[in-house]
C-alpha cells in the first residue's frame, strides 16, 4: 500500500530533523570574533515579509517575538500602506531597511520610476531607514545607463546620510560577477548589497574561479542577503540539511570576510534572512507543497548569524 503524501512528509520530516545541521554544528567553524574588533561593531538582523500573508501588525509582532531587530520591506507606494507600516514599526520597536526599484524595460521610464521611489523612501520624515537596498536597472541596460543609477544614489546618500547599496541580483545591473567588477573598478562610490546566491546560480559554481572578483566586491559590501545558493539555483531547499554543508560554508566564508571588515571599522553589519516561499522554495510536483518551512529556515539563519557574529 502506498503511503499517503501527508504521512510521508511527516515521516521524512521527523527523520530529517535528527540530521539537521544546527547552528552549533557550523559555529564550530566560525572565525575568532575579537581580533581587531572595534567596540562599535554590531550585528543587525532583519526579517523579510516575502511570503507572509498576514497583516503588517501581525508580521511585525512575529518578527519581534522571534528575535529580529527589524524588517526589510519594499517602500509602500500608498499613504495608507505607509501609515500601517510606520505604526507597526513604532508599536513593536523595530528598525527598517527599504527596498526600491524600477520595473520597466525602457530605460527612461525605469529610471524615472526608480528615482521617484527611492527619493520618497530616503526623504520620509517618519522613520529614517538603516539603509536602502536597490534593485537597480536591468541586465540589458548599457554601462552608461547603469551608471546613472549609481550616480543618483551616491548623491542621495550624501544628502541624507543614509547608506544606499545596489544588490547583486539576477536581471539587475550587478547580475554577474564580471559585470559587477567593471562597475566596481570604474565607480569608487558604488556600494553593494551582497546576495551572492544569485551569482552562484548565474555562474553555476561556488565561484571558486572568481575569488579575486568576489574579494573586491566584499570590500564594497554595506548589506547582506543571507540566502544560500548553489550551482543550479539561488536557494537550497533547506540549509539545515547536511548535503548542503559545502554551499553553506562557502557563503559563511564570504560573510566572515565582511564581518571582519565591519569589526575593524566599528560598523554595523546589517543582514536580511531571505529564504523565499514557493516557487523560490522548491516544491513537490503537482501539489506545489513546499519542501521546508520558510519562516523556520529564516529563523534558523537568524540564530546561526547571532552565534557566528556576536556583538
Amino acid at each position: 500500500m502506498k503511503m499517503k503524501r501527508r504521512k510521508f512528509l511527516g515521516a521524512t520530516g521527523a527523520m530529517a530533523s535528527t540530521i539537521f545541521l544546527s547552528p552549533r554544528d557550523l559555529f564550530a567553524t566560525s572565525p575568532k570574533t575579537n581580533s581587531g574588533m572595534n567596540n562599535n561593531f554590531k550585528l543587525v538582523v532583519l526579517a523579510t515579509n516575502w511570503g507572509f500573508n498576514g497583516t503588517m501588525d501581525e508580521y511585525c509582532a512575529k518578527v519581534k517575538k522571534d528575535g529580529y531587530d527589524g524588517i526589510e520591506i519594499w517602500w509602500p507606494s500608498s499613504q495608507k500602506d505607509q501609515d500601517e507600516m510606520f505604526n507597526a514599526l513604532k508599536k513593536h520597536s523595530l528598525e527598517v531597511g527599504f527596498l526600491t526599484a524600477g520595473y520597466e524595460s525602457n530605460y527612461n521610464e525605469h529610471f524615472s520610476t526608480f528615482k521617484k521611489m527611492i527619493d520618497a523612501a530616503a526623504t520620509n520624515t517618519i522613520q529614517k531607514p538603516l539603509y536602502i537596498n536597490c534593485h537597480s536597472g536591468r541586465d540589458h541596460f548599457t554601462y552608461e545607463q547603469g551608471k546613472t543609477f549609481i550616480d543618483h544614489t551616491t548623491a542621495l546618500s550624501k544628502a541624507t546620510g543614509i547608506r544606499i547599496s545596489h544588490e547583486t541580483h539576477r536581471s539587475r545591473l550587478l547580475y554577474s560577477a564580471p559585470v559587477a567588477r567593471h562597475y566596481i573598478d570604474t565607480i569608487p562610490e558604488l556600494r553593494v548589497t551582497f546576495d551572492v546566491s544569485h551569482w552562484c546560480n548565474v555562474h553555476e559554481s561556488l565561484l571558486q574561479d572568481q575569488q579575486v572578483t568576489v574579494d573586491r566586491t566584499l570590500q564594497r559590501v554595506d548589506h547582506i542577503h543571507a540566502r544560500i545558493g548553489h550551482p543550479e539555483g539561488p536557494q537550497v531547499n533547506d540549509p539545515r540539511a547536511p548535503e548542503w554543508k559545502d554551499a553553506v560554508m562557502a557563503h559563511l566564508t564570504w560573510w566572515d570576510k565582511v564581518a571582519a571588515i565591519k569589526k575593524v571599522k566599528g560598523e554595523a553589519m546589517t543582514v536580511l534572512t531571505e529564504f523565499g516561499p514557493p516557487d523560490y522554495m522548491p516544491t513537490l510536483p503537482y501539489t506545489r507543497e513546499p519542501l521546508a518551512d520558510q519562516w523556520a529556515i529564516n529563523v534558523y539563519m537568524l540564530q546561526l548569524l547571532r552565534q557566528r557574529y556576536p556583538s
